[in-house]
C-alpha cells in the first residue's frame, strides 16, 4: 500500500494514462496492418508505399532515439527486465525495430510491477516510484516523436485517400484511429509536463480540457489542409514539405536547442523539431512566446494559400460530395483560428508561468550560484540518478 491517499491517486492517475496510451498504441499498431492489406489488396501501390515510408521512417527514427538515451545514459540500467539483454542484444534490438516494444514492455508494464521487488531490494518505495516515473517519462518522449512522424502523417495520407476516392469506407476507422493515436498522446503528453509542478500548481480538469482541445483543433485543420491540397495536386505537396521543413529546420537551428548530449543528436534533434512543427507548435526553448505567434502566423498563412489553390483546383471540376468548396475552404481556415482562440485563452487563464527553479527536480549541479542570497531563497536538490532530464528540459521549456 502506498503511504498517504495522495500517493495512492498519483499512482491510479498515472496507471489509467498508462493504460489509455497502451491501449492507443495497440489499436494503431493494427490499424496499420489493416490499412497496409487493404491498400495492397486494392493495388494502391502508391498510397502502400507512402505508409510503408511512414511505418518504416518513424519506427527507424523513434529506434535512434532509444538507443542514442541508452547511450546517454551509460546504460545503466534501472530494472531487472533492463538488465537481462547484454549491450550487443539491446543494440540488436534497435536494429531490428524492437527497442520501442522492449522499452513498452518493461516501461508501460513493469514500472507497476517491479517497484514491489525493488522495495524489497532497496527498502525504498520512493526509489522505485522514481524509476517508474523515469521510464514513463522516456517513452512518452519517444511516442512524442512517434505521433508527429507517423500519425499526423498516416492522418493526412487516410483523409486524401478518402477524398480521392470519394467514399469513406475502408479508411475512416484508420483515420479516426490516428485521431484518437494523437489525442491520447496531447494528453499523457501535458499529464507528464504537470508532473514537474509543485502541488499548488496542479491543473484542474478544465485546464486539461482546453489543452486538449487547442491542439487537437490546430492539428486537425492543419491536416484537413494538408489532406485538401494533396487531394488535387498529390505531386506538390512533397514540395511544400521539403520547402516548408527547410524553413522550419532553420528556426530550430536558430533556437539554439540544447536537447541531446551530443552535437551530431542534437541535429537530430532539430531536424525532428521541423517536421513536428510542419504540423503543430512545439515549444523548444524557454522565452518562445514571440517565435510562436510568428510560427501560427506563418501556418495561417499556409493554410490559406494551400485552401485556395484547392477551391481554384475544385472551381474547374468538382466531385459529387463537395457542392461548395468555397465554404468548405472558409470552414478549415475558421477551425484554426478557434484553436488560436483556445490556446489564447488556455494561456492566459490555466498555463502556470515559473521561473526554472520553481520547477519540481530544480537541482544545484557542479556551478553553485554566486548570488548566496538568492541560493537561500530557492530551494533546490542535487540530481538523482532516477530524475529524467530529457522530460525535465522540455517541461522548462513549456512552462518557463
Amino acid at each position: 500500500m502506498l503511504g498517504s491517499e495522495d500517493e495512492f491517486k498519483c499512482c491510479t492517475r498515472d496507471f489509467l494514462f498508462t493504460c489509455v496510451n497502451l491501449l492507443s498504441f495497440l489499436l494503431d499498431i493494427g490499424l496499420d496492418i489493416w490499412a497496409a492489406v487493404s491498400l495492397y489488396k486494392q493495388e494502391a501501390y502508391v498510397y502502400f508505399s507512402l505508409l510503408l515510408l511512414f511505418l518504416l521512417g518513424s519506427s527507424m527514427l523513434v529506434q535512434v532515439y532509444s538507443w542514442l538515451w541508452y547511450r546517454y545514459d551509460d546504460f545503466k540500467m534501472k530494472t531487472k527486465i533492463e538488465k537481462k539483454p547484454s549491450q550487443c542484444q539491446l543494440k540488436l534490438l534497435h536494429v531490428f525495430q524492437l527497442g520501442i516494444f522492449f522499452r513498452l514492455f518493461h516501461d508501460d508494464i513493469c514500472a507497476f510491477i517491479e517497484p514491489q521487488s525493488v522495495q524489497s531490494l532497496y527498502r525504498k518505495r520512493a526509489d522505485a516510484e522514481s524509476v517508474a516515473k523515469f521510464l514513463r517519462q522516456d517513452l512518452r518522449i519517444l511516442r512524442f516523436i512517434e505521433t508527429f512522424s507517423e500519425s499526423a502523417p498516416q492522418l493526412a495520407l487516410m483523409l486524401t485517400i478518402i477524398l480521392d476516392k470519394c467514399r469513406l469506407d475502408p479508411f475512416l476507422s484508420k483515420a479516426i484511429g490516428s485521431t484518437l493515436s494523437i489525442a491520447s498522446f496531447l494528453t499523457t503528453y501535458d499529464h507528464s509536463m504537470r508532473t514537474f509542478l509543485p502541488e499548488k500548481e496542479k491543473h484542474h480538469m478544465i485546464s486539461l480540457v482546453f489543452y486538449f482541445i487547442w491542439n487537437l483543433v490546430l492539428i486537425s485543420s492543419r491536416i484537413a489542409a494538408l489532406a485538401l491540397f494533396a487531394s488535387v495536386l498529390p505531386c506538390f505537396i512533397f514540395a511544400h514539405f521539403i520547402c516548408s521543413w527547410l524553413v522550419l529546420f532553420f528556426f530550430a537551428w536558430r533556437s539554439k536547442t540544447s536537447f541531446m548530449d551530443d552535437p551530431r543528436g542534437e541535429w537530430l534533434y532539430r531536424t525532428t523539431v521541423g517536421l513536428i512543427w510542419y504540423f503543430n507548435w512545439f515549444s523548444v526553448a524557454k522565452g518562445m512566446r514571440i517565435r510562436s505567434v510568428l510560427y501560427h502566423a506563418y501556418i495561417l498563412i499556409d493554410i490559406c494559400i494551400l485552401c485556395g489553390l484547392w477551391c481554384w483546383k475544385m472551381s474547374t471540376d468538382p466531385p459529387d460530395f463537395v457542392t461548395h468548396p468555397l465554404t468548405t475552404a472558409a470552414c478549415v481556415v475558421a477551425v484554426y483560428v478557434l484553436g488560436l482562440l483556445f490556446k489564447v485563452i488556455y494561456y492566459t487563464f490555466f498555463h502556470p508561468n515559473l521561473d526554472k527553479d520553481k520547477l519540481k527536480g530544480a537541482t544545484i549541479t557542479e556551478e553553485q550560484p554566486e548570488d548566496e542570497e538568492r541560493s537561500h531563497s530557492v530551494p533546490t536538490r542535487p540530481l538523482k540518478a532516477t530524475d529524467n532530464k530529457r522530460m525535465r528540459k522540455l517541461a522548462e521549456n513549456f512552462f518557463c
